[in-house]
């Protein structure tokens, strides 16, 4: 069986005789073909990008584009008089994709050809096949999530926060402050479980074990009413962030066990992963519950073992407690169990959180037998 090819982030439009028929400064006027019509929102509902490298006066061919009513899908346009593989370039680093998930599609073999000779990772397309695109493999995601279907919008909001960024002047925590940035931590639902496994499996970098938990194993989870599956969501002023990270807790008496903690390197600069922890941390401190948390150190995740340290974890308990008798043995020799007698902490100074009360519901009340 041939191996599914890696799927399509961006496709690379050229617009003459390619997205509309005639060439814009000849012609009295362009048309887009319904079909094309349909392609463009086909692929943008499936989370596939979508941007523009035309040689074309940028000014006129945009606001073609904005009459039209198609230029709000296109990301990153790159119209100008310059070599093609040089916008298809800037393109993917603009977006930080590897080229080999960009696709460009022109009806000019020349221009095919400077591009693939330029980048040759870059999949390129003569338009006369524009139409079996939405029956490609490439371009068909196995799964299309909720962020998947939003991505142009997260993609755009977070062009403008960079460049308000850029423009600030001022302390970084008075930008985030600014940013008006919400955290939202709930019970994942079945809805939610691919992105919580894509979160477990693309994320390296934040990703505290590097394990990977796969659907089946994220559904016998969900039905265990010993652990809990969380999944973080942020928004901004700007817009959502999507879904950011992910925990896994086994609630023992007396004793939180965190199996893994994930989250998206997009949002580390925001304090994300500390805002995390600051939330687990009190909710056991509230629930009486000493924290233990697992950690594999891998060759990319560093920054996920400073985030641990630098709440307080460490590498043994500082104090005795019988409650850990009720871990499971470490039965991996890479793996460590870092441990942190919680105590109360205050709210986080930038990020507005909400979530549910797990001290309720697992705490030393909760679990009491009744009388």
């Amino acid at each position: 069986m041939s191996e599914q090819p890696t799927i399509v982030k961006c496709l690379v439009w050229d617009l003459d005789n390619t997205l509309w028929q005639g060439t814009l400064l000849e012609d009295d006027e362009v048309r887009v073909p319904d079909a094309v019509r349909e392609l463009i929102a086909t692929l943008d509902s499936r989370g596939i990008l979508q941007a523009v490298a035309s040689k074309n006066d940028h000014d006129l061919a945009w606001a073609k584009l904005e009459a039209l009513g198609l230029a709000e899908f296109f990301v990153v346009p790159r119209i100008g008089w310059g070599p093609k593989s040089d916008s298809v370039r800037l393109i993917a680093e603009r977006l930080k994709f590897a080229e080999g998930t960009i696709a460009f599609v022109d009806d000019q073999p020349a221009e095919r050809a400077e591009v693939a000779f330029h980048l040759p990772q870059v999949r390129c397309y003569d338009a006369a096949d524009l139409l079996s695109f939405a029956d490609l493999p490439e371009f068909s995601p196995e799964n299309v999530t909720v962020d998947s279907r939003r991505r142009r919008e997260m993609y755009r909001a977070g062009f403008e926060r960079e460049a308000q960024q850029a423009a600030f002047k001022g302390p970084d925590e008075e930008f985030l402050r600014s940013l008006e940035l919400v955290m939202r931590i709930e019970r994942a639902t079945g809805e939610q479980l691919t992105r919580v496994e894509e979160l477990t499996l693309r994320t390296s970098q934040m990703n505290a074990t590097g394990v990977h938990y796969s659907d089946a194993a994220l559904r016998e989870l969900l039905a265990d009413p010993g652990h809990e599956v969380l999944v973080t969501t942020m928004a901004d002023r700007f817009g959502p962030h999507g879904a950011v990270g992910v925990m896994l807790l086994a609630t023992h008496p007396g004793v939180w066990h965190l199996k893994l903690l994930a989250t998206s390197c997009r949002v580390v600069s925001f304090g994300a992963g500390a805002a995390l922890l600051n939330w687990l941390i009190d909710q056991a401190a509230r629930a009486g519950a000493h924290l233990v948390a697992d950690f594999r150190p891998t060759d990319r995740n560093r920054m996920m073992e400073i985030a641990y340290r630098f709440a307080g974890f460490t590498r043994s308990s500082e104090e005795p407690c019988d409650c850990l008798a009720a871990l499971p043995a470490v039965g991996d020799e890479g793996l460590q169990q870092l441990h942190l007698v919680s105590g109360p902490r205050a709210a986080h100074p930038t990020i507005e959180i909400s979530a549910p009360d797990l001290a309720a519901h697992h705490g030393v009340a909760a679990a009491a037998p009744a009388r």
